[in-house]
Protein backbone atom coordinates (compact mmCIF):
# COMPACT_ATOMS: atom_id res chain seq x y z
CA UNK A 1 0.00 0.00 0.00
CA UNK A 2 3.05 2.56 -0.61
CA UNK A 3 2.19 5.74 -2.32
CA UNK A 4 2.77 5.47 -5.94
CA UNK A 5 5.67 8.19 -7.30
CA UNK A 6 2.28 9.46 -9.65
CA UNK A 7 0.49 10.33 -6.19
CA UNK A 8 4.10 11.74 -4.69
CA UNK A 9 4.89 13.91 -6.80
CA UNK A 10 1.46 15.40 -7.18
CA UNK A 11 1.24 15.93 -3.68
CA UNK A 12 4.83 17.73 -4.12
CA UNK A 13 3.25 19.64 -6.56
CA UNK A 14 0.60 20.89 -4.44
CA UNK A 15 2.59 21.35 -1.18
CA UNK A 16 5.04 23.79 -3.66
CA UNK A 17 2.17 25.92 -5.00
CA UNK A 18 1.22 26.21 -1.40
CA UNK A 19 4.29 27.33 -0.54
CA UNK A 20 4.09 29.73 -3.42
CA UNK A 21 0.76 30.95 -1.96
CA UNK A 22 1.91 31.74 1.44
CA UNK A 23 4.82 33.17 0.38
CA UNK A 24 2.89 35.33 -2.34
CA UNK A 25 -0.08 37.17 -1.26
CA UNK A 26 -2.65 36.69 -4.54
CA UNK A 27 -3.48 40.65 -4.36
CA UNK A 28 -1.32 43.25 -3.45
CA UNK A 29 -1.91 45.91 -1.00
CA UNK A 30 -3.94 47.77 -3.74
CA UNK A 31 -6.00 44.63 -4.00
CA UNK A 32 -4.48 44.23 -7.41
CA UNK A 33 -4.29 40.83 -8.24
CA UNK A 34 -0.45 39.27 -8.08
CA UNK A 35 -0.26 36.96 -10.99
CA UNK A 36 2.43 34.46 -8.77
CA UNK A 37 0.27 33.95 -5.54
CA UNK A 38 -2.83 33.59 -8.17
CA UNK A 39 -1.15 30.77 -9.73
CA UNK A 40 -0.21 29.53 -6.10
CA UNK A 41 -3.65 29.28 -5.04
CA UNK A 42 -5.32 27.71 -8.18
CA UNK A 43 -2.43 24.78 -8.50
CA UNK A 44 -2.69 24.30 -5.01
CA UNK A 45 -6.72 23.88 -5.38
CA UNK A 46 -6.30 21.94 -8.64
CA UNK A 47 -3.36 19.55 -6.90
CA UNK A 48 -5.56 19.20 -3.83
CA UNK A 49 -8.40 18.27 -5.43
CA UNK A 50 -6.55 15.61 -7.90
CA UNK A 51 -5.36 14.36 -4.49
CA UNK A 52 -8.64 14.48 -2.75
CA UNK A 53 -10.31 12.36 -6.05
CA UNK A 54 -7.38 9.34 -5.37
CA UNK A 55 -8.37 9.36 -2.02
CA UNK A 56 -11.24 9.19 -2.44
CA UNK A 57 -11.44 6.20 -5.06
CA UNK A 58 -8.46 4.74 -2.66
CA UNK A 59 -10.77 4.71 0.16
CA UNK A 60 -13.38 2.55 -2.11
CA UNK A 61 -10.70 -0.15 -2.56
CA UNK A 62 -9.17 -0.09 0.92
CA UNK A 63 -12.66 -1.08 2.25
CA UNK A 64 -13.32 -3.43 -0.52
CA UNK A 65 -10.15 -5.16 0.14
CA UNK A 66 -10.54 -5.59 3.51
CA UNK A 67 -14.14 -6.98 2.63
CA UNK A 68 -13.09 -9.55 0.75
CA UNK A 69 -12.74 -8.29 -2.83
CA UNK A 70 -8.84 -9.21 -3.23
CA UNK A 71 -8.82 -8.61 -6.71
CA UNK A 72 -8.50 -5.10 -5.72
CA UNK A 73 -4.64 -5.63 -5.16
CA UNK A 74 -4.15 -7.09 -8.57
CA UNK A 75 -5.96 -3.90 -10.59
CA UNK A 76 -3.20 -1.51 -8.80
CA UNK A 77 -6.31 0.57 -6.61
CA UNK A 78 -4.18 0.38 -3.48
CA UNK A 79 -0.83 2.10 -4.85
CA UNK A 80 -3.25 5.50 -4.69
CA UNK A 81 -1.67 5.95 -8.16
CA UNK A 82 -4.43 8.11 -9.73
CA UNK A 83 -4.63 7.01 -12.78
CA UNK A 84 -5.37 3.29 -11.72
CA UNK A 85 -8.65 4.96 -11.33
CA UNK A 86 -9.58 7.27 -14.03
CA UNK A 87 -10.21 7.73 -17.77
CA UNK A 88 -8.00 10.33 -18.99
CA UNK A 89 -10.69 12.43 -20.38
CA UNK A 90 -14.01 11.86 -18.42
CA UNK A 91 -12.42 11.49 -14.97
CA UNK A 92 -9.86 14.03 -14.79
CA UNK A 93 -10.26 16.89 -17.98
CA UNK A 94 -13.73 16.79 -17.75
CA UNK A 95 -14.80 17.09 -14.22
CA UNK A 96 -11.56 19.51 -13.95
CA UNK A 97 -13.22 21.87 -16.88
CA UNK A 98 -16.80 21.69 -14.98
CA UNK A 99 -14.77 22.53 -11.94
CA UNK A 100 -13.03 25.66 -13.11
CA UNK A 101 -16.57 26.86 -15.51
CA UNK A 102 -18.69 26.28 -12.56
CA UNK A 103 -17.18 25.26 -9.37
CA UNK A 104 -18.68 21.86 -9.24
CA UNK A 105 -16.44 19.56 -8.11
CA UNK A 106 -17.72 16.26 -10.97
CA UNK A 107 -17.25 13.05 -9.39
CA UNK A 108 -14.39 12.21 -11.16
CA UNK A 109 -12.99 8.40 -10.76
CA UNK A 110 -14.14 5.20 -10.30
CA UNK A 111 -12.60 1.56 -9.39
CA UNK A 112 -14.30 -1.97 -10.19
CA UNK A 113 -15.58 -3.64 -7.26
CA UNK A 114 -16.20 -7.57 -7.30
CA UNK A 115 -19.73 -7.19 -5.03
CA UNK A 116 -19.97 -10.86 -5.20
CA UNK A 117 -16.61 -11.63 -3.18
CA UNK A 118 -17.65 -9.16 -0.84
CA UNK A 119 -18.82 -10.55 2.94
CA UNK A 120 -22.65 -9.08 3.33
CA UNK A 121 -24.45 -6.04 2.61
CA UNK A 122 -23.38 -3.77 5.20
CA UNK A 123 -19.45 -4.30 3.42
CA UNK A 124 -20.75 -3.49 0.23
CA UNK A 125 -22.37 -0.25 1.85
CA UNK A 126 -19.51 0.64 3.53
CA UNK A 127 -17.65 0.42 0.37
CA UNK A 128 -19.46 3.01 -1.23
CA UNK A 129 -19.48 5.54 2.11
CA UNK A 130 -16.17 5.12 2.29
CA UNK A 131 -15.16 7.54 -0.89
CA UNK A 132 -17.48 10.40 0.40
CA UNK A 133 -16.63 10.05 3.70
CA UNK A 134 -13.41 10.67 2.83
CA UNK A 135 -14.15 14.15 1.61
CA UNK A 136 -15.81 14.63 4.08
CA UNK A 137 -12.81 14.17 6.93
CA UNK A 138 -10.84 16.08 4.52
CA UNK A 139 -12.65 19.41 4.16
CA UNK A 140 -12.95 18.82 8.74
CA UNK A 141 -9.42 18.55 8.72
CA UNK A 142 -8.56 21.70 5.84
CA UNK A 143 -11.33 23.52 7.78
CA UNK A 144 -9.09 22.53 11.27
CA UNK A 145 -6.15 24.10 10.15
CA UNK A 146 -7.47 27.09 8.58
CA UNK A 147 -9.09 27.62 12.39
CA UNK A 148 -6.45 26.16 14.79
CA UNK A 149 -3.13 27.88 12.56
CA UNK A 150 -2.33 31.37 13.77
CA UNK A 151 -1.34 34.50 11.65
CA UNK A 152 -2.31 31.48 8.06
CA UNK A 153 -0.95 34.11 4.82
CA UNK A 154 -3.94 34.99 3.01
CA UNK A 155 -3.13 33.20 -0.07
CA UNK A 156 -2.73 30.20 1.98
CA UNK A 157 -5.92 30.61 3.96
CA UNK A 158 -8.54 31.48 1.37
CA UNK A 159 -7.08 27.96 -1.07
CA UNK A 160 -7.31 25.94 1.63
CA UNK A 161 -10.61 27.57 2.55
CA UNK A 162 -11.92 27.04 -0.81
CA UNK A 163 -10.51 23.31 -1.05
CA UNK A 164 -12.29 22.61 1.63
CA UNK A 165 -15.30 23.73 0.52
CA UNK A 166 -14.70 21.66 -2.66
CA UNK A 167 -14.67 19.02 -0.47
CA UNK A 168 -17.82 18.97 1.06
CA UNK A 169 -19.28 20.13 -1.88
CA UNK A 170 -18.19 16.69 -2.90
CA UNK A 171 -19.46 14.67 -0.46
CA UNK A 172 -22.87 16.34 -0.57
CA UNK A 173 -23.35 15.37 -3.97
CA UNK A 174 -21.84 11.88 -3.76
CA UNK A 175 -23.76 10.93 -1.13
CA UNK A 176 -27.34 11.95 -2.70
CA UNK A 177 -29.23 8.68 -3.60
CA UNK A 178 -28.95 8.74 -7.55
CA UNK A 179 -28.18 5.66 -9.41
CA UNK A 180 -24.19 5.76 -10.24
CA UNK A 181 -23.60 7.97 -6.88
CA UNK A 182 -22.35 6.68 -4.03
CA UNK A 183 -24.93 7.04 -1.80
CA UNK A 184 -27.32 5.04 -4.08
CA UNK A 185 -24.75 2.71 -3.76
CA UNK A 186 -25.03 2.65 0.07
CA UNK A 187 -28.54 1.66 -0.52
CA UNK A 188 -29.05 -0.66 -2.95
CA UNK A 189 -27.75 -3.70 -1.75
CA UNK A 190 -30.78 -3.43 1.16
CA UNK A 191 -33.00 -3.09 -1.82
CA UNK A 192 -35.64 -5.11 -3.51
CA UNK A 193 -34.12 -6.82 -6.61
CA UNK A 194 -36.58 -5.13 -9.21
CA UNK A 195 -35.70 -2.05 -7.53
CA UNK A 196 -31.60 -2.93 -8.00
CA UNK A 197 -32.72 -3.64 -11.75
CA UNK A 198 -34.24 -0.21 -12.17
CA UNK A 199 -31.40 1.68 -10.33
CA UNK A 200 -29.36 -0.26 -12.70
CA UNK A 201 -30.70 1.11 -16.02
CA UNK A 202 -30.90 4.63 -14.40
CA UNK A 203 -27.44 4.22 -13.49
CA UNK A 204 -25.42 5.46 -17.00
CA UNK A 205 -27.94 8.84 -17.51
CA UNK A 206 -28.97 9.22 -13.65
CA UNK A 207 -25.96 11.77 -12.58
CA UNK A 208 -25.98 13.53 -16.08
CA UNK A 209 -29.41 14.51 -15.24
CA UNK A 210 -28.58 15.62 -12.11
CA UNK A 211 -25.42 17.56 -13.23
CA UNK A 212 -27.75 19.71 -16.32
CA UNK A 213 -29.94 20.43 -13.43
CA UNK A 214 -27.62 21.66 -11.29
CA UNK A 215 -26.13 23.90 -14.52
CA UNK A 216 -29.90 24.63 -16.06
CA UNK A 217 -31.59 25.46 -12.62
CA UNK A 218 -30.69 27.90 -10.47
CA UNK A 219 -32.71 26.86 -7.47
CA UNK A 220 -31.41 23.03 -7.61
CA UNK A 221 -27.81 24.48 -7.74
CA UNK A 222 -28.85 27.09 -4.60
CA UNK A 223 -30.05 23.92 -2.72
CA UNK A 224 -26.84 22.02 -3.09
CA UNK A 225 -24.30 25.77 -1.93
CA UNK A 226 -26.70 26.01 0.74
CA UNK A 227 -26.38 22.30 1.87
CA UNK A 228 -22.99 22.53 1.22
CA UNK A 229 -22.84 25.85 3.13
CA UNK A 230 -24.67 24.40 6.32
CA UNK A 231 -22.08 21.19 6.79
CA UNK A 232 -19.14 23.48 5.54
CA UNK A 233 -19.93 26.33 8.50
CA UNK A 234 -20.77 23.50 11.12
CA UNK A 235 -17.53 22.05 10.96
CA UNK A 236 -15.52 25.56 11.56
CA UNK A 237 -15.02 26.29 7.91
CA UNK A 238 -14.79 30.38 6.70
CA UNK A 239 -17.52 31.02 4.32
CA UNK A 240 -15.46 34.56 3.92
CA UNK A 241 -12.22 33.01 3.42
CA UNK A 242 -13.88 30.01 0.71
CA UNK A 243 -15.55 33.48 -1.00
CA UNK A 244 -12.11 34.76 -1.46
CA UNK A 245 -10.38 31.66 -2.53
CA UNK A 246 -13.43 30.90 -5.47
CA UNK A 247 -12.79 34.68 -6.65
CA UNK A 248 -8.71 33.61 -6.58
CA UNK A 249 -9.25 30.53 -8.04
CA UNK A 250 -11.44 31.52 -11.11
CA UNK A 251 -9.29 34.16 -11.81
CA UNK A 252 -10.57 34.98 -15.39
CA UNK A 253 -13.64 35.75 -14.04
CA UNK A 254 -12.95 37.85 -11.00
CA UNK A 255 -10.83 40.54 -12.38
Amino acid sequence: MRPSPVFLGILAVTIAAGILAAVRDPFDAENVRDPIGTIGVFVLVIGGWILSLTLHEFGHALVAFKGGDYSIAHKGYLTMDVRKYTDPVLSIILPLIFLAIGGIPLPGGAVWINHAALRNRATASWVSLAGPLSNLVIGIVLCLVVALVPSLPFGLLVGLSYLALLQIVTFVLNILPVPGLDGYGAVEPYLPPNAREMGAKARPWAPLILFALLFAVPQVNALLWEASYSIFDAVGGSSRAASYGLQTFMFWKYN
